[in-house]
């Protein structure tokens, strides 16, 4: 290890009877080619499995749990204004302030294109799948044709491929939201409010004010 790396502060480090600076002792963590960790599993080096989606594609009006005010925004935002559900979805997905604009306003143009043009919002699902796919990688969630494979039980030689499978996955995201765009916005907006803050919330300094009377009982004691 060089000099350099013996005094980064990101290293945790322990005193030790002669003063010398030791890194601390920590478990190997593995992980597979795809990028997944390896479970602690009978398998040495077997992948944590993925994820399930926590609503289906259809389930627009969302779950009833703690969460059901907000799946009603959101499907009223997929319903009514789908371009504010999709720059709040990569905002919150991209976990940076300012981000909205910079994917609300090419959507609404794409929207609004294709509605001038086709009748139909044919143009704006092209520019926001990739959201999907983020998404699925990053929660590391089951993908349509790997949901299909395991239902089924067909082309299980090809979803073992890794390449193959991702190809397939984007294609089948592509296609979500392409055919069924609203409801694929409603759900990741619903995923994502599940699983990440917004990001406007976050460093925010919280006062606490106390009360006069529970002041002067501190001073008190």
């Amino acid at each position: 290890m060089g000099a350099g790396d013996e005094g980064s502060p990101l290293l945790p480090k322990e005193e030790t009877a002669q003063g010398v600076a030791v890194p601390e002792q920590r478990e190997a963590v593995g992980w597979t080619v795809d990028g997944l960790p390896v479970g602690h599993g009978n398998v040495m080096g077997s992948p944590v499995a993925r994820s399930q989606w926590n609503s289906s594609l259809l389930a627009c009006l969302g779950r009833n749990d703690e969460f059901c005010t907000s799946d009603l925004e959101v499907c009223l935002l997929g319903t009514l204004f789908p371009c504010f559900l999709y720059g709040s979805n990569v905002e919150r997905l991209s976990s940076t302030p300012g981000t909205f604009a910079n994917h609300c306003l090419p959507y609404s143009s794409l929207y609004l294109l294709g509605k001038f043009l086709f009748g139909s919002n044919c143009l704006a699902p092209w520019f926001s799948y990739p959201s999907r796919t983020a998404i699925r990688r990053n929660f590391n969630l089951e993908g349509s044709c790997e949901a299909m494979s395991r239902s089924c039980g067909c082309c299980r030689g090809y979803m073992e491929d890794d390449e193959h499978r991702e190809q397939c996955e984007s294609a089948c995201d592509f296609a979500t939201h392409f055919f069924c765009h609203q409801c694929a916005l409603c759900q990741e907006g619903r995923e994502l409010r599940r699983r990440l803050p917004h990001p406007g919330f976050n460093g925010r300094t919280v006062l606490v004010m106390l009360p006069p009377t529970e002041q002067m009982m501190e001073r008190k004691v």
